[in-house]
């Protein structure tokens, strides 16, 4: 049987894993992390015992927020590093990497499949996958419904860089009765605004992609397009790109 490289990527909201093997394309698993990083680990081991049986003479490399709880893991290395690699292979040559977490956003510059330069967003998440979530939430709106609602609506300003003080913002927008569409549009924008306003301070490739849960969002890459002057292309696999960096270098390091 082929050996098999493993790259897990456990995420603050989502886990991925991605599995590779000569001669197959890639698989690619997406699980919530849930509440316990160690618990998802356990769940991921299972499921791969299950569809492969023992994986204990694969290489499997660890990354992500809960990186340190896949206690079987080989190797454990950074998202930056396993972002780069992965990223790099999706769109076959240098690029700026977007990785839109649910925490935290990151610049990756990457050449010749390595990162060069990176730069992560300040501590609040006003910029991140979960200042979406919660305004989708108090908006009573699903996150894809509010995609969908954000491009049909006028976008309303939303200036405040702290989550909490921006929902503030739109609940005083929802008490004047202003439309969600536009509130919707609204909320998008200011991601997009504060994504652009971090990666202008680092230098721009003319590739540059999107990876993490929103890369296959075409309406989004449009917004960061617009913002950053340069063509930002959405990636349907984008969010597996750590995961799929963590089993390319599970297999570099395996030779």
């Amino acid at each position: 049987m082929a050996r098999k490289y493993i790259g897990i990527d456990i995420g603050s909201t989502a886990s991925k894993v991605c599995v590779l093997e000569e001669g197959s394309e890639p698989v690619f698993e997406v699980l919530p992390t849930g509440w316990n990083s160690k618990i998802t680990a356990g769940i991921i081991k299972d499921d791969l015992k299950k569809r492969y049986g023992d994986i204990d003479d694969s290489a499997v490399v660890a990354t992500g927020y809960g990186r340190i709880s896949v206690d079987y893991a080989d190797h454990v290395i950074t998202e930056i590093s396993c972002h780069g690699r992965g990223g790099y292979e999706l769109i076959g040559r240098d690029c700026t990497i977007i990785d839109i977490g649910g925490q935290d956003t990151k610049y990756i510059n990457v050449v010749n499949g390595r990162p060069v330069d990176f730069l992560m967003n300040d501590k609040c998440a006003a910029g991140t996958g979960k200042f979406i979530e919660v305004m989708a939430n108090r908006l009573g709106l699903t996150i894809e419904e509010l995609f969908e609602l954000a491009e049909i609506g006028d976008p309303i300003s939303i200036s405040s860089l702290c989550t909490v003080f921006a929902e503030s913002e739109v609940i005083n927008y929802m008490g004047e009765g202003r439309s969600r569409e536009d509130l919707a549009s609204g909320v998008i924008d200011s991601v997009a605004l504060k994504v652009a306003t971090l990666v202008q301070r680092k230098e721009i490739q003319d590739t540059v992609i999107v990876t993490g849960g929103f890369s296959n969002n075409e309406f989004f890459a449009s917004l960061l397009s617009k913002k950053l002057g340069k063509t930002v292309t959405a990636m349907p696999l984008g969010r597996y790109a750590g995961a799929y960096g963590a089993a390319l270098l599970a297999r570099e390091k395996d030779k």
